[in-house]
């Protein structure tokens, strides 16, 4: 049985209810694999995992915060939750939002801003790891050739805007990192875990003339993403790490939003010392369970795990578990 100790101060792990969100696009694999929500034929796109916005609050599960929102307990401990760095950077709020997204069918092409160029000044960079995809799912992320603004203007008015975009067939624990400014869509068939900066911001960029329920095209943001677009072909989005290594954190991606790490947890201890940012535990394979000393629980794969940077110990038991480890 594996122990992995994640070394801070005080306050307790916190589990929350996931904020579930229907999607034109959406499947029922977030309840079908995850156990989400209560209706099997709800066309449900995302599981907010862990948000702090207005149009989602995460809210506690269990213990002295049950029922606060996730901002409301940042308010109460803003340094003994968040880390006095990351406190000092981002104030009373969260700067990563977590989520699944479960695409029945292919999300709309689009781009997201970067923080100079997004009306709200939090632009969208993110993190993707694969957690089931059907045979030949796939993802688009950038350019497969170099194109002009104009060029662009001329395919988005003729529909061709997809003969340049670059496909990658995925299968689960593929992981992708995007920029924000990297044009990109999820395929229909892919179950992914997404860690990103907390900003809801999104310009869609062409949608196969896709018809919402009330028979209406969906709105397009042209002119906003021509002028946020990174029109290289730069090709560094794929993430390579050691999938056979056990027990031993794989850098997957260090960046200046998020860190993030992967541990396959198999019979010996694992540490992880941290007491200046809060730590996110994804588990996306597996099962667990945790305790602080005081505070007990079990998580499954599909589940998250907010571990406050005031944590003295926690221990996780995993025989055979595979986690993404997030903090800044």
């Amino acid at each position: 049985m594996a122990i992995v100790k994640i070394m801070s101060n005080s306050v307790y792990p916190l589990t929350f209810k996931p904020v579930l969100k229907e999607k034109i696009w959406g499947g029922q694999k977030l309840h079908e694999i995850f156990g989400k929500g209560d209706n099997a034929t709800a066309k449900v796109g995302e599981s907010w995992e862990i948000a702090d916005l207005e149009e989602g609050q995460s809210i506690v599960k269990e213990g002295a915060l049950a029922g606060k929102t996730l901002n409301e307990a940042i308010v109460s401990d803003p340094e003994g939750l968040l880390g006095k760095k990351v406190y000092d950077v981002f104030g009373p709020h969260f700067p990563l939002l977590i989520k699944f997204i479960d695409a029945a069918s292919d999300l709309s092409i689009q781009v997201h801003p970067t923080d100079a160029t997004s009306p709200t000044g939090v632009g969208k960079t993110e993190m993707w790891y694969i957690m089931q995809a059907d045979e030949g799912a796939k993802l688009t992320v950038g350019f497969n050739t170099k194109i002009t603004k104009e060029e662009y203007d001329e395919r988005i008015d003729n529909l061709t805007i997809e003969e340049v975009m670059d496909e990658h067939v995925v299968e689960e624990g593929d992981s992708f990192f995007i920029n924000a400014g990297r044009i990109h869509a999820i395929g229909g068939g892919v179950l992914l875990a997404e860690i990103q900066q907390t900003s809801d911001v999104t310009y869609r960029v062409y949608d196969y003339n896709r018809k919402d329920d009330d028979g209406n095209l969906r709105d397009l943001h042209v002119k906003e993403s021509r002028e946020v677009l990174d029109f290289e072909t730069t090709q560094d989005f794929k993430l390579d790490y050691d999938r056979s290594a056990k027990n031993e954190a794989q850098i997957v991606k260090h960046h200046t939003y998020f860190k993030t790490e992967w541990v396959n947890i198999q019979e010996q201890a694992y540490t992880v010392e941290r007491t200046d940012s809060f730590t996110i535990i994804i588990v996306v394979s597996g099962s667990l369970s945790f305790s602080d000393g005081i505070t007990n629980g079990k998580l499954s794969s599909g589940e998250t795990l907010l571990i406050p940077a005031a944590n003295k110990a926690v221990h996780l038991e995993a025989d055979n578990c595979e986690i993404l480890e997030v903090y800044l």
